[in-house]
């Protein structure tokens, strides 16, 4: 049996979010986690960018542009079929 991976999070509340991971995209050389809600029993999936800050530390930040979460959508669909 595959060991989920748990991410928690705070929302914009401060309210403790936790969230499993489904995959890792990349689209060239950018990387995607996408991640989904673990107490929600609907379909939502989020797609964060990792994004390397000027310390060198690996940052998650939604994507927020709709032709970059379609593009990350399309790769998924792909790891799939």
């Amino acid at each position: 049996m595959e060991e989920k991976e748990i991410m928690s999070f705070r929302d914009e509340e401060g309210n403790k979010v936790d969230f499993e991971a489904i995959a890792k995209i990349y689209l060239g050389e950018q990387g995607y986690l996408l991640l989904s809600p673990v107490d929600e029993t609907s379909d939502d999936m989020f797609a964060f960018r990792i994004d390397v800050n000027e310390e060198g530390i690996e940052e998650l930040n939604l994507v927020e542009d709709d032709k970059e979460f379609e593009e990350i959508k399309k790769e998924y669909k792909k790891l799939l079929y």
